[in-house]
């Protein structure tokens, strides 16, 4: 399964844990923070602030932190000084790996990051080493078994979507961004049951992986995902469907 999409599954199944010790909420609140400060606090004039919220709002974020990161970002509370930055490297078997990161201190920050990378057998390259393997898309994962394939397919090019693919137990559509908001809308009005809805990185190539590095790989996409200051980590990896199985069947 290639890296964007399966990472995006794991992605999602961790929300929930993550949000109920608040460590999702934080997260959240520096990404509102940071789309307030540089694009202004009404969502209906800022797209980047309107997906943060919504982000926000699916994992039950409280209206009251919502509010605040946003006076945050428009400077009527103290708390707004972050610093958006991009580290970039390698994982096992040369995989090209990209984080996302709000950072206070950037001093405290890198040295971290790149211990994450040291000890999973990586290492954190120079600037633009890898960004130029991704291109910026829209994605969405709908569980094959809740959804008719042909009405899919139809609502997802009539809406402007690039690409429907089968991905495991799952539909996966990507679209360009500037489609994305007609793509999603024409989905909420068919009520297909959106697991994952994002503007996202997706690599122009991948790696295949086996069982060993696979598992390497996704141990060090986890960590990364669990450090606060990291918004979002994105790789090229590909662990084919049998080889998650028996990676899955080693971790039981």
């Amino acid at each position: 399964m290639a890296g964007h999409s399966h990472w995006a599954g794991i992605k999602h199944k961790k929300a929930a844990a993550d949000a109920k010790r608040g460590k999702l909420w934080s997260k959240l609140s520096k990404l509102i923070i940071v789309a307030a400060r540089t694009g202004g606090g009404d969502p209906a004039t800022n797209l980047r602030l309107r997906y943060a919220i919504d982000d926000a709002r699916a994992v039950s974020m409280p209206k009251d932190n919502i509010t605040r990161a946003i006076k945050k970002g428009t400077g009527e509370l103290d708390g707004g000084n972050l610093e958006e930055v991009i580290y970039e490297g390698y994982g096992p078997s040369g995989t090209a790996v990209l984080c996302e990161v709000l950072t206070d201190n950037r001093n405290r920050t890198a040295p971290e990051i790149r211990k994450i990378f040291e000890m999973h057998g990586g290492n954190l390259g120079t600037t633009g080493c890898v960004a130029w393997m991704f291109d910026t898309r829209g994605l969405f994962l709908i569980p094959r078994d809740k959804v008719s394939e042909n009405h899919l397919f139809e609502t997802a090019l009539e809406a402007g979507a690039e690409d429907v693919q089968k991905r495991g137990e799952h539909y996966e559509v990507v679209c360009e961004t500037d489609v994305y908001e007609e793509v999603k809308a024409s989905f909420e009005e068919e009520k297909f049951p959106l697991e994952v809805a994002e503007v996202t990185k997706i690599p122009q190539n991948t790696i295949e992986l086996g069982a060993e590095d696979g598992q390497s790989v996704l141990s060090l996409m986890e960590k990364l995902d669990d450090h606060d200051d990291i918004q979002n980590v994105y790789s090229n990896y590909d662990i084919p469907d049998e080889v998650m199985e028996e990676i899955a069947a080693e971790e039981v």
